[in-house]
């Protein structure tokens, strides 16, 4: 696609001039002086903060190879996956406009990840007496932490998708779930499901699991761990998974396992990952159907829903009636992991735009919530579903799913299923004051997880894998939100949901340039304001703004101050006077590109 270049020019009394230039991109040229607002300097201020105290986490808990300084162990309770989810969220701090530390350090800690926990070798637990990981990912694990220990990986296509090393894994770990790899034999295509809720590099666990399958080898706790989970030894390990046995089949929590091809057709745009996925996921979106608009847990081997959980459409690992008790204290806790299936379907409208596929959600939330109870005194809701019926009422609706699919839709019938939302409110300008509250909220967790690092006694021989977890100050919530206008994707944030990326066109990398700010203030469906502002008084700055993550969605016009520019692409630029800034309409048309991890500059025809 060709179109015209604008320069807009806001001069002395505001005045916006357009003049045709050339062919090329569309480029916004905004010399009109801004004092910094007190956000933009506090953006750019959180940038650096979370930068300089991740160096210094990196080099406390990292050693040169980039291996985590620990004991490496197998299982739920602390495993492969918490290792590298010490690096959570640096990714898409780097995306947003970290230094290239930043990236540089969680490369480095992802190949020292699948080296280090490729020579750890379990004991008793038969599945990684070889390895925890085999070609370079997890052996034969569930998805809830599968992704947790994917999420760092998945998201390096945001800064880095040319990495030679990058795209093969790629292509691999797709191929783990397509049937490229003939020891992964996870997916059933006659059935379109993924065999078991333990599935890997390795292939499908086709028997019910032990609690040693998900604690791992006997371990030394008194007087050495802290375990995450409460434990006071490893027999009540043992006993917190005791009653994790019926994982054969498949679970909606599988569908996380669509990002890998995701990924792939980001990078390639092969018709192959991209039907593999709409299959997958239009078995699931049918299930539901047939289920009355309740998402089953568990299907069988031979493709019927529950069979491999006595029947039972709610049976099985993580499913609607998984409530177990906790061994130290005998309490009873629900363990859903159903509501992480939302990903596949958001997966499926990234790819096609059919927000239709969100309906079955949208109708699971409004079925259980029709079976609220009335006390005295409150409402109260079902969250679980068991042998007896609906159970497990609490005053809060059940609302999994919800604000995943309002992002989506910004349809006023599906925001009010979701819960009461700061952010949300801000971007209904209700709550002006958000902004510089979730970011002073952002200084605060990363200042206190500074200092808890800095108070932090343990050793590598007394220190586990999630242990430095608590520590990890790269804080990015208010950064996600009102910079990008994105969801905060969480610990399973395979793909990133956002509704506005920038670019430095100068150093050619992903991020918005250093000293520049930018506000999203308003979303529709359609349309974005977004205040861009160069804060370094003395330099200019050029930005590429994308529209989307991945260019999944399309602009169509930017306006400054009245003075509307077509743009017809999917970026387009600002060139930023210093100390110079301006709110801009944009207007744009969403889920109408293929999505791509290609860089704006290198795109043919925008």
């Amino acid at each position: 696609m060709r179109s015209f270049t604008y320069f807009l020019t806001c001069g002395l009394f505001g005045i916006v001039s357009l003049t045709s230039v050339s062919f090329g991109d569309t480029r916004l040229n905004i010399d009109q002086p801004m004092a910094p607002p007190h956000w933009a300097l506090l953006e750019r201020e959180l940038i650096r903060a979370n930068a300089a105290a991740c160096g210094e986490f990196f080099t406390r808990y990292f050693d040169e190879r980039g291996f985590l300084m620990c004991v490496e162990r197998w299982g739920g309770d602390d495993g492969p996956d918490d290792a590298i989810e010490n690096l959570i969220y640096w990714p898409i701090l780097h995306a947003i406009g970290a230094p290239d530390s930043i990236l540089a350090m969680y490369k480095k800690a992802w190949e020292g990840h699948l080296r280090q926990y490729t020579l750890a070798k379990t004991v008793e637990v038969p599945l990684a007496r070889e390895g925890m990981y085999y070609k370079e990912f997890p052996v034969m694990f569930d998805w809830l932490h599968n992704s947790e220990g994917l999420t760092v990986f998945s998201l390096q296509g945001l800064s880095d998708p040319y990495n030679r090393q990058f795209r093969k894994r790629v292509r691999r770990y797709a191929g783990f779930y397509m049937n490229e790899d003939p020891q992964a034999p996870n997916y059933d295509p006659q059935h379109k499901m993924i065999r078991s809720m333990f599935n890997g590099s390795r292939g499908p666990l086709l028997r019910k699991a032990t609690g040693l399958d998900w604690a791992g080898d006997p371990i030394e706790v008194d007087g050495r761990f802290h375990l995450g989970h409460g434990e006071e030894n490893y027999a009540q390990m043992l006993a917190h998974f005791k009653d994790y046995n019926d994982i054969v089949g498949d679970h909606p929590s599988n569908l996380l396992a669509t990002a890998l091809a995701l990924n792939g057709y980001m990078l390639s745009h092969e018709e192959k990952y991209k039907a593999w996925i709409l299959e997958y996921v239009d078995a699931w979106r049918q299930r539901m159907i047939e289920n009355d608009y309740l998402i089953p847990t568990n299907i069988g081997l031979d493709g019927k829903i529950g069979s491999a959980a006595d029947g039972h459409w709610y049976g099985g690992v993580y499913g609607w009636g998984f409530s177990v008790g906790v061994p130290q204290t005998g309490e009873l806790a629900h363990r859903q992991t159903f509501q992480l299936g939302i990903e596949g379907f958001l997966n499926a409208v990234f790819l096609t735009g059919e927000r239709e596929y969100l309906d079955p959600w949208r109708k699971q939330i409004d079925k259980v919530n029709s079976n609220k109870i009335a006390t005295k005194h409150e409402t109260l809701y079902p969250h679980s579903f068991g042998d007896n019926g609906w159970y497990n009422f609490q005053p809060e609706p059940f609302s999994a799913g919800a604000k995943e699919i309002y992002y989506v839709t910004m349809q006023d019938d599906d925001l009010r299923r979701v819960p009461d939302n700061a952010w949300f409110a801000y971007l209904h300008g209700e709550n002006p004051n958000y902004p510089e509250e979730i970011l002073n909220s952002d200084f605060t967790r990363v200042r206190d997880r500074v200092a808890g690092m800095r108070a932090d006694e343990t050793t590598p021989d007394t220190r586990l894998a999630d242990d430095p977890l608590k520590f990890n100050p790269a804080s990015v919530q208010s950064l996600t939100e009102l910079m990008l206008g994105g969801l905060f994707p969480g610990r399973s944030g395979l793909i990133l949901h956002c509704r506005l990326r920038y670019f430095d066109p100068v150093t050619r990398r992903a991020g918005i340039p250093d000293g520049v700010a930018a506000l999203v203030e308003m979303i529709t469906d359609d349309k974005v304001i977004v205040t861009l502002v160069n804060t370094d008084q003395v330099h200019g700055r050029i930005v590429v703004v994308q529209a989307g993550g991945y260019a999944e969605h399309q602009f169509v016009s930017a306006t400054v101050d009245n003075s509307e520019v077509r743009v017809e692409a999917s970026y387009f630029t600002v060139k930023l006077a210093p100390g110079c800034g301006r709110p801009l309409t944009l207007q744009m048309e969403r889920y109408v590109n293929q999505p791509t991890m290609t860089l704006p500059w290198d795109r043919d025809g925008n």
